[in-house]
Order: C-alpha cells, then sequence, then structure tokens
C-alpha cells in the first residue's frame, strides 16, 4: 500500500504562514494524483487542492484560492502545502491524499490517506 505522513502543522497567528508536507512511500509516487483536505470538529471533510503527477494546473477550493499553494517534489516523494494570510476558519486537522488516477474534489476518489496534522489558526 502507499504510505503518506503528514508534517509542519502547529499553531500560528491570523495572517501568518505554515507550510505543510507529505512524504509518500511504497509506490510510484511521480505518476500519482495528490491532493489535501481539511476537516475541522463538528464538520465534513473540506476539498482543499489538488495537483497531477506533472505538477501542472493546481486547483484549488474556493475558501483557500489565492492564499494556498501545491507544490511537488517527485525526485523526493514529497508533495507541499504552503498557506499564507492564515484565517481562524483554516483551523482543522489537514490530510494528504494519493490517487492513481485524475484530479478530483471529492475524497471518496482518493484511497491512500495520511493521518493528518492539526493546524490552529489564533485570532
Amino acid at each position: 500500500q502507499v504510505q503518506l505522513v503528514e508534517s509542519g502543522g502547529g499553531l500560528v497567528q491570523a495572517g501568518g504562514s505554515l507550510r505543510l508536507s507529505c512524504a509518500a512511500s511504497g509506490r510510484t509516487f511521480s505518476r500519482y494524483t495528490m491532493g489535501w483536505f481539511r476537516q475541522a470538529p463538528g464538520k465534513e471533510r473540506e476539498f482543499v487542492g489538488t495537483i497531477s503527477w506533472l505538477n501542472d494546473s493546481p486547483y484549488y477550493g474556493e475558501s483557500v484560492k489565492g492564499r494556498f499553494t501545491i507544490s511537488r517534489d517527485n525526485a523526493n516523494n514529497t508533495v507541499y502545502l504552503q498557506m499564507n494570510s492564515l484565517k481562524p476558519e483554516d483551523t482543522a486537522v489537514y490530510y494528504c491524499a494519493a490517487s492513481a488516477g485524475l484530479r478530483s474534489t471529492t475524497s471518496r476518489d482518493y484511497p491512500y490517506w495520511g493521518q493528518g496534522t492539526q493546524v490552529t489558526v489564533s485570532s
């Protein structure tokens, strides 16, 4: 199976920045579509962004568009989520996900998931 491990979460003030990392192992990472999702307590899992194996045309959820950036380093089997201008409503557990298929905004299209990393934004 593909194994994913997120890191880089923590506590940050509103307006600050964080960069999350997702390290992958177990399969051919360079050909996998990667996605980021988040989930706050009592809420459904929300799409954040996705990127293809070619690192082209990343797609973002409306609530983070213009503030978050996805990138990947296939040589090191790692995908990143750069988060700028953070808001308290960005507080959530952030999950990395992988799929052998096309880019998707739906969590069910991603069979492989990391354990999540907590991001807390204070006002």
